[in-house]
């Protein structure tokens, strides 16, 4: 164990924490008009990489257990399936509806269908950043 991996576990906790959070806030305000889940996304696989750096590879794969290659493909059909959805509806292709909905904890709330596309997308930016990532890092 080299002298500074104390300090940078200790403030991977702490900063991982603030950047996980910030995605979901960048992924949620982005939820009426696209463009929240690509930088919510960004920000996701910024957190896991530097938690892979301060960690290393094993302790991260025990409390994460995500085949990360497996969301490129799920988070690609979900957006496919948000855009060829609009087609059923008479509307073109990624056009987006909303409607309100009452939900248990947040009450009456607004849900559009760009969010299932962020979430696509959101799940393509994680799975494609950290297969190169965690790629990269096992050729060590």
């Amino acid at each position: 164990m080299r002298h500074n991996d104390l300090i940078l576990r200790t403030m991977t906790a702490l900063i991982a924490f603030i950047l996980l959070g910030f995605s979901i806030y960048l992924f949620l305000a982005g939820h009426q008009s696209p463009g929240g889940g690509f930088i919510g996304g960004l920000m996701t696989s910024a957190a896991i990489v530097l938690m892979y750096m301060a960690y290393g590879l094993r302790p991260i794969e025990k409390i994460l257990p995500v085949n990360f290659k497996l969301l490129i493909p799920t988070g690609l059909l979900i957006a496919t399936l948000t855009g060829i959805g609009s087609f059923i509806f008479g509307e073109p292709f990624l056009s987006q509806t909303y409607g309100h909905f009452h939900l248990p904890i947040f009450g009456d709330s607004e849900l559009a269908t760009a969010m299932l596309f962020d979430l696509g997308v959101y799940l393509t930016v994680v799975g494609v950043t950290l297969t190169i990532m965690l790629t990269i890092a096992s050729d060590e």
